[in-house]
């Protein structure tokens, strides 16, 4: 008889101190990430008596060595696993994270041996460093493994993980005052992030001095998220972004100058890219009142993105006993 299982990790917003958890920096200086994981998700569906790693959708070559990746590092033999995405690829939301979470939580569910959320985020970040050689960091995986707004500092190679409880009211709030635009642009993070780990290692002191203060904030950003003060984590958003589009000069783009230039004109406490950008998606954090005003200055600059919060993390949707069913429901 053949079983189905569908599952699914959600994408992130980075609100502050990404890059410091980036080795070798968060090896040692020791780093901080403020995040929320958001509903848009990697959804990924795995079946047994196959054998090839198929993607749904359109053709994505990352997406396809994730999966073969995957398959290899997985206690599962003659399956086949599928993945698909809503949102845009590459648009600085930590969705190959999402992806690789998605996989190996849902390939560990279908072999019998579920994995906590903090070995689930580790394993999927080995498999993306050593089965794929990308330099990225640790914090997507951890927001697609927990879900919610999270703390995670980086000390002496130990990722701490503090969840921060958000009531239903702020949830919303969040949603609602955070005005997510896609550029339509692509990014290339692989070599930025590259660059800013060399131009650390050389001691350049304005990356050392800006890679200090996001790490500051993002611990900042954490006390406002407790003290559910979104005003105050707004303009710390907006100070991030100073300090981290100092790092390259491939991080700013003529497009996020616009927006985030139309953004301060309309009601925007805070505005900054996300991921390691050079494009992909913006986030500008508009006044109480004032969303609407400011969703639309910006609707020329971008596609806006719709979110709520997502709170489950890693979330085993349906399972499926004969192929029928599953073919019914899911083909």
């Amino acid at each position: 008889m053949s079983r189905a299982l569908v599952a699914r990790a959600p994408t992130r917003l980075d609100f502050g101190g990404g890059w410091t958890d980036v080795p070798p920096y968060s090896d040692r200086e020791g780093g901080a990430v403020c995040n929320l994981a958001i509903a848009r998700y990697a959804t990924v569906t795995v079946a047994s008596g196959g054998h090839i790693a198929a993607r749904t959708g359109s053709s994505n070559a990352a997406d396809d060595r994730l999966l073969r990746a995957a398959l290899r590092r997985s206690l599962n033999s003659n399956v086949e696993a599928r993945l698909s995405n809503d949102f845009p690829v590459g648009a600085g939301l930590g969705g190959s994270s999402a992806a690789g979470v998605a996989l190996a939580g849902a390939l560990a569910e279908f072999a019998g041996s579920p994995l906590a959320p903090h070995a689930l985020a580790t394993l999927s970040r080995e498999t993306e460093v050593e089965e794929l050689g990308m330099p990225g960091g640790y914090q997507d995986h951890f927001a697609a493994a927990f879900g919610g707004a999270l703390l995670l500092t980086f000390e002496n190679g130990v990722v701490g993980v503090e969840q921060i409880a958000l009531s239903a009211d702020i949830g919303a709030a969040l949603a609602r005052r955070s005005v997510l635009v896609y550029t339509g642009e692509s990014r290339i993070s692989g070599d930025t992030i590259t660059a800013v780990r060399d131009a650390y290692l050389a001691g350049e002191r304005h990356v050392v001095d800006a890679l200090a203060r996001m790490k500051a904030l993002a611990r900042e950003m954490a006390t406002a998220l407790r003290a559910e003060d979104l005003d105050t984590l707004g303009a710390l958003v907006g100070e991030h972004w100073t300090h981290q589009r100092a790092l390259h000069s491939a991080i700013p783009t003529a497009r996020i100058d616009a927006i985030v230039g139309a953004a301060a004109r309309s009601g925007a406490l805070g505005t900054k890219a996300l991921g390691a950008s050079g494009g992909g998606c913006v986030l500008a954090f508009a006044e109480d009142g004032r969303e609407d005003e400011l969703t639309r200055a910006l609707a020329p600059l971008g596609e806006r993105l719709t979110f709520t919060v997502d709170t489950k993390g890693f979330d085993v949707l349906a399972v499926f006993e004969g192929q029928d069913s599953f073919q019914g429901e899911h083909e």
